[in-house]
């Protein structure tokens, strides 16, 4: 949201004018003190009290806006974020194909796109290796969270309260959630990580790589997952910095051998340049 408040704009549309309010509602002196009251808006502004009033009443009728009953103060609204989510969700959909193209084309291995639903890692988009001998697409299958280095990318900005409340619900889900896609029946999947190479075992030690997370930018997979598949995942920020994918490269570990750590570097790299088509910007904070 913005960070300082605009000049007024007297001569403005109806609509220009509604959203001049938006743009002082998400200004740090709204956010910061809760919202902003009619009379400091109409200051901002330079415009007539009741002339506010009527506009900030029209934008809280359809949820754009909210007004607090106890301080009769307004700030921005739910609705108005799921506006913004599904316009980031779209925006994501179409920037992250050429994307994928290019890191499976320079990497030569089959590339993800993942976000969280439900509690555990969808797949929306995939991009093969070309390489004959190549990791599966994922596409339209749901993949236990604290299994993938993907799942744990996308959990990596969460809250204590919030992660443990996750792994008590997801903390034991199956390797792969729900019902089986046709194309997925002859996946590898192990059923349990082998003892050598289990990540997570705990809500400890589900803390514990998340702080890996954070220091490294990326998430690493060694045969966890599925026997002879490495992989990496580094985050997709939107424009509040909160981490809405996570980009995903797998291969066979023959392949790979000692590279892993190197391809992570490119899978995170690649995953800025998503951010930044997404809209967020190096000057933005990743939000804990």
């Amino acid at each position: 949201m913005a960070d300082h408040i605009t000049a007024p704009r007297r001569n403005s549309s109806g609509l220009a004018r509604d959203v001049e309010i938006l743009e002082i509602l998400g200004s740090v002196e709204a956010v910061s003190g809760g919202g902003l009251g009619v009379s400091r808006v109409a200051q901002i502004t330079g415009r007539d009290k009741a002339v506010v009033s009527r506009s900030l009443a029209t934008l809280a009728d359809a949820g754009i806006v909210d007004r607090d009953e106890n301080t009769l103060a307004y700030r921005l609204g739910a609705r108005l974020y799921a506006l913004a989510a599904l316009t980031v969700e779209s925006t994501l959909t179409r920037e992250s194909q050429p994307i994928l193209r290019r890191v499976a084309q320079r990497a030569r291995e089959t590339t993800h796109l993942c976000v969280l639903r439900g509690g555990n890692v969808l797949t929306i988009a995939s991009e093969l290796s070309p390489h004959e001998f190549r990791t599966t697409g994922w596409e339209g299958i749901t993949t236990a969270a604290w299994r993938t280095p993907s799942g744990r990318v996308l959990l990596s900005d969460w809250d204590e309260d919030s992660l443990a409340r996750w792994y008590a619900e997801h903390g034991q889900d199956q390797a792969i959630v729900g019902p089986v896609p046709p194309h997925a029946a002859g996946f590898s999947v192990l059923p349990s990580p082998p003892p050598d190479r289990q990540v997570v075992a705990d809500l400890a030690s589900l803390r514990s790589e998340l702080e890996r997370i954070r220091a490294n930018g990326y998430a690493l997979l060694d045969e966890e997952l599925e026997l002879g598949v490495v992989g990496a995942s580094a985050p997709v920020r939107d424009f509040t910095g909160r981490i809405v994918a996570a980009l995903n490269v797998s291969a066979p570990k023959t392949r790979i051998g000692d590279r892993l750590e190197g391809l992570a570097r490119f899978v995170a790299s690649s995953a800025r340049d998503l951010s930044r088509a997404i809209g967020f910007e190096s000057s933005h904070p990743e939000r804990p």
